[in-house]
């Protein structure tokens, strides 16, 4: 999407944004040689073509990077209060990233196939009209069938779905057909009542997901492979500048670590330090060279 971002009174900083894609973003930056696709739906704009740029300039594939001819990019306007934490405007009723399952057709779900793992979160699945996802289902189905890791991060934004049952049905079959998941508290505390790390965890077993990985803010990671139950302490950050893309660094970083052949509790301690260092900088993509300095001081 677009981002603005408010940064002295009436004047506002323009960029490009989005969970998956921040996610893709840190991702590749810490883990260069895994290839990185961003699978979405572009307009025929002139932001659309900086957009597609943008991409090319964090080296992320961009042969799923869909044209449409009549829609454009989704836009939000994002403000920040003294704590970093954030508030939203969005204006996305034209986006093209609506129709992307339009575009995938058997041959690209083919290639789709070839790879390890096939990342989309709750904002992700709920931007696709609800007449398509019938045949995103289908998607993820085959995906799955070929050996396709499918990973969920639930990021669950009230303003995107019609009603909460909607939203706790398209979940369900999310959580169903995942491998890896990675829920906030909070995400799924509005959905399901549930309060605390451990009360996810026991919602979420019945799935049999291989991998869950509950993110409880500042506080703790608990992950949860096979029978494995382990808690990992966070440092938490002081100087807290902007809390947009924490969850999304993390998930970026954890994954790549993951593909990398790192350890659970590796690939948290990674994820971590990601996060800690983009709420402490302005907007969703923190600077290159401030992001990989911190990582550079993992060992990474």
């Amino acid at each position: 999407m677009i981002e603005l971002r408010a940064t002295v009174p009436s004047t506002l900083h323009q960029s490009f944004a989005g969970d998956v894609y921040n996610s893709a973003v840190y991702l590749k930056r810490c883990f260069a040689e895994i290839e990185t696709s961003v699978v979405t739906a572009l307009g025929e704009d002139n932001l659309s073509k900086k957009m597609r740029e943008r991409f090319v300039s964090e080296q992320l594939n961009t042969q799923f990077v869909f044209s449409h001819n009549t829609k454009v990019p989704g836009m939000y306007y994002i403000e920040t209060d003294d704590e970093g934490e954030r508030s939203f405007i969005y204006w996305r009723d034209d986006s093209a990233a609506k129709k992307v399952v339009e575009f995938m057709s058997e041959d690209i779900v083919k290639q789709l196939s070839t790879g390890d793992m096939f990342f989309f979160s709750g904002i992700s699945l709920a931007v696709i009209e609800n007449q398509a996802r019938p045949q995103f289902w289908e998607i993820v189905k085959q995906l799955k069938a070929a050996g396709v890791k499918i990973v969920f991060d639930p990021n669950y934004r009230a303003r995107l779905w019609d009603s909460v049952e909607q939203t706790k049905q398209q979940y369900d079959t999310a959580f169903s057909l995942c491998d890896i998941t990675l829920p906030g508290v909070e995400d799924l505390e509005t959905l399901y009542n549930v309060k605390s790390v451990e009360a996810v965890i026991e919602y979420l077993t019945p799935y049999n997901i291989d991998e869950i990985v509950v993110k409880n803010g500042p506080d703790s990671v608990i992950t949860k492979e096979g029978q494995t139950l382990q808690s990992h302490s966070i440092t938490p950050v002081k100087n807290v500048v902007d809390t947009t893309s924490a969850g999304d660094a993390f998930n970026g970083v954890y994954l790549g670590a993951r593909l990398d052949g790192r350890t659970i509790s590796d690939a948290v301690k990674l994820g971590a330090k990601a996060a800690g260092t983009v709420i402490q900088q302005p907007g969703a993509i923190a600077p290159k060279d401030v992001f990989q300095q911190a990582m550079a001081q993992t060992g990474l």
